[in-house]
C-alpha cells in the first residue's frame, strides 16, 4: 500500500501535461497523508537529476516551482515560476508565493497576469482582490468584490474573500458565516479554515481555534501565521517542546521570520524556567478568593444598595476601591464602612490593597488585583492632568485599534484591557506578569504606541 501511494505522487509529477486536475490530485494526496510530503521531494530531486545536462525547459520549471509552492518554499518557488514561460497556472502560483511573502502589491499584479494568460479568469480576479485588500486597497478591492456578486458566488472563494472584508469592519459573527459558507463549498479551503480558527481563537475558543488550525496543516500550501498561532495556543498549555517544533517549521521556510525567531527564544526560556509551585498555589487561593461576590456576606441594605449603585460586585472590586471613595458615595456612612472593614478583615484583605499593589509593582496584579480602578482610565502623575479632547478620544478607542498579535490580545482580554487609555495606565512589568506574555509581546506593544505618540506608564 505504501509503495502506491508513493507511485501516485511520482506518477503525478511526471504527468503529462501538468495541469489544474494534477495539481488539485496532488494536494489530495499531501493532504491525505502528510508522509507524502518525503515522497514529493523524493519527485523534485528525481525531475533536477534528470535535467542535469541543462535541458530544464519552462515545463520543467513550473512543475518544479509548484512542488516548492506546495512544500512552503516560496522564495525557490519564485526562482522556478520565473522561468516557466508566460503560463497561466505558473503565474497564478507565482501569486501564491509572493503572497506568503507578504509582497502583496506583486502577488496582486502576478494574479492579474495569470487571468490574462489562460487561468480561471474569476478566480485569479478572486486571488487578486485578497491582495489588493492586504496592501492596503480595501477600496478597490470591494468593488471589484461587487462586480463579481452573481458570477462567482457560486465559490468558496468568493465567500472567503467576502468573509475577510466583513472580519476587517469587525463583523466577525457575519465573516464567521462567510467562511463557514465557503468550507460547505470547499471543505478543503486553508484560507477559510485559518479564518475561521483566528476567530476562536480571538474569542478563547482554543479547541476548536486548534482544530481549525491543524486542518489548515492538511491542505497546501499551509499559512506560516497557522503553525505561529498553534505554536502559541501549545504555549499556552504548557507544551513547549510542541510549540517551539511549529516555530521551527516556520523558521525552516522563512529562516528570518522575526516573530517565529522570538517566539521561539522566549519558548525555550519558559521551558526552562523554574516554576514555584508553592508560590502557583498561593496565588490561586488569593485569585478565588478575590472572585468571592460581596452578596455572599450579610450587609445591611443600605450597604448593599451603595455597592451596587459604585458596581462593586466581588471582594476584589473592594480591594481596588479607598475608604474615602466608598465615604464619598451618598448615604454610605461610617457604620456602613464599618461592616465592610469587619469583612475584609475576616477575609485576610484591606480597602485599596490591589491600588498599593500596583504602585509596587508587586505580583499581587497577576492575581487580579491588577484590574484598572474604576477611576483610572488614564496614567496620572503628582496631580490631576488636564487633556484635550483629542487625547480623550485617543484614550477612548478600543485596544482593536493597536492590530495586536493573537497573543498580545489575549493578555489584553485577560487584564481586562479594554481601551488605549487601560493600557496606557499600566507599566511594562505589569503586563509581563501576565502569563504568556514576555518580552516579545511587551516589545509589541509598545512599538504600536510609539506609533501613535504615545508610551506605557512610567516608561
Amino acid at each position: 500500500m505504501a509503495e502506491q501511494m508513493t507511485s501516485d505522487v511520482r506518477a503525478l509529477m511526471d504527468r503529462d501535461p501538468f495541469d489544474l486536475s494534477t495539481v488539485a490530485d496532488l494536494r489530495e494526496l499531501l493532504g491525505r497523508d502528510p508522509s507524502r510530503y518525503g515522497t514529493l521531494r523524493e519527485a523534485v530531486q528525481n525531475i533536477k537529476d534528470r535535467s542535469r545536462d541543462g535541458t530544464m525547459g519552462p515545463d520543467v520549471h513550473l512543475r518544479l516551482g509548484v512542488a516548492e509552492v506546495l512544500h512552503g518554499h516560496y522564495n525557490q518557488a519564485l526562482e522556478h515560476l520565473g522561468k516557466a514561460g508566460d503560463d497561466g497556472m505558473a503565474h497564478f502560483h507565482r501569486g501564491l508565493a509572493l503572497e506568503n511573502l507578504q509582497r502583496w502589491d506583486e502577488a496582486a499584479d502576478a494574479f492579474s497576469t495569470a487571468g490574462e494568460s489562460g487561468y480561471d479568469p474569476k478566480l485569479a480576479t478572486l486571488h487578486r482582490i485578497g491582495a489588493l485588500r492586504r496592501a492596503g486597497k480595501a477600496e478597490q478591492a470591494r468593488t471589484m468584490l461587487e462586480k463579481l456578486e452573481g458570477q462567482a458566488d457560486g465559490t468558496a472563494e468568493y465567500h472567503y474573500q467576502r468573509g475577510c472584508m466583513l472580519a476587517d469592519e469587525g463583523e466577525q459573527i457575519l465573516a464567521a458565516q462567510a467562511f463557514e459558507r465557503a468550507l460547505s463549498l470547499n471543505r478543503d479551503h486553508t484560507g477559510a479554515l485559518f479564518q475561521l480558527a483566528y476567530i476562536n481563537d480571538l474569542y478563547g475558543n482554543d479547541d476548536v481555534a486548534i482544530d481549525y488550525y491543524q486542518q489548515c496543516l492538511r491542505h497546501p500550501p499551509v499559512p506560516l501565521a497557522a503553525l505561529i498561532n498553534l505554536g502559541i495556543l501549545r504555549e499556552d498549555d504548557q507544551r513547549y517542546r510542541e510549540a517551539e517544533g511549529f516555530y521551527n517549521q516556520v523558521l525552516a521556510h522563512l529562516g528570518n521570520e522575526p516573530r517565529a525567531r522570538l517566539y521561539a527564544k522566549d519558548c525555550r526560556a519558559s521551558r526552562d524556567m523554574y516554576y514555584d509551585e508553592s508560590l502557583e498555589k498561593q496565588y490561586d487561593r488569593l485569585r478565588t478568593l478575590l472572585e468571592i461576590p460581596v452578596t455572599d456576606f450579610e450587609l445591611s441594605v443600605r450597604s448593599r444598595n451603595c455597592l451596587r449603585k459604585m458596581n462593586i460586585r466581588t471582594l476584589g472590586d473592594l480591594t481596588r476601591t479607598t475608604e474615602a471613595a466608598l465615604l464619598a458615595s451618598k448615604n454610605f456612612g461610617e457604620t456602613s464602612l464599618s461592616e465592610i472593614k469587619q469583612i475584609m478583615d475576616a477575609k485576610g484583605l484591606r480597602l485599596g490593597m490591589a491600588l498599593e499593589s500596583a504602585e509596587r509593582g508587586s505580583p499581587a496584579v497577576a492575581t487580579g488585583l491588577g484590574r484598572p480602578a474604576h477611576h483610572a482610565a488614564a496614567p496620572m502623575g503628582p496631580a490631576a492632568v488636564e487633556i484635550s479632547p483629542e487625547e480623550r478620544a485617543t484614550m477612548a478607542k478600543p485596544i482593536s485599534e493597536l492590530n495586536l498579535s493573537v497573543r498580545s490580545r489575549k493578555c489584553m482580554s485577560k487584564l481586562n484591557i479594554q481601551t488605549i487609555g487601560d493600557l496606557l495606565s499600566r507599566t511594562g512589568d505589569e503586563l509581563l506578569e501576565c502569563k504568556n506574555f514576555g518580552v516579545t509581546s511587551l516589545n509589541e506593544v509598545r512599538e504600536k504606541l510609539t506609533e501613535m505618540g504615545l508610551k506605557l506608564r512610567n516608561d
